[in-house]
């Protein structure tokens, strides 16, 4: 008995390739729900409860003194505006006072790439929002 291998020949070539890409498609999106679950759980959010109050916040305590003033340094510091007003004169060693209430009554913009800080002070602490700071 003879085996007939050119139909089989012909029946391969005339044949072509089916990929079916449904399973990969199941796959992908499978994969895309289980990263947005995992990534929507904030794993690396803390507890404020974990650290000190002056570790929260930069400013300082009642038990750190009474100072009026902030510093504020910043890299490269080359202009200081308080309103419109040029407080340039005031810098020391790239860094500037301000005043308490400035802080958190005012806004204050610090651009490290240019070198400038711009604050906008309420109308009454114009004249004493900033000050040359002290090195000791």
């Amino acid at each position: 008995m003879a085996i007939d291998t050119q139909k089989f020949k012909d029946k391969i070539e005339h044949q072509t390739p089916n990929i079916n890409l449904v399973p990969l498609l199941d796959v992908i999106f499978t994969i895309m729900i289980f990263l947005l679950v995992v990534l929507s759980q904030h794993p690396g959010e803390t507890q404020l409860d974990d650290y000190s109050p002056e570790q929260v916040s930069a400013k300082p305590t009642s038990s750190t003194g009474d100072s009026e003033y902030y510093l504020l340094p910043l890299n490269g510091l080359k202009t200081v505006t308080v309103n419109g007003a040029d407080k340039s004169s005031m810098i020391r060693h790239g860094s500037i006072a301000v005043h308490t209430r400035v802080m958190d009554e005012g806004q204050i913009v610090m651009d490290s790439s240019t070198g400038t800080i711009t604050i906008t002070a309420p109308p009454d602490l114009v004249d004493v929002a900033v000050k040359a700071p002290v090195m000791n």
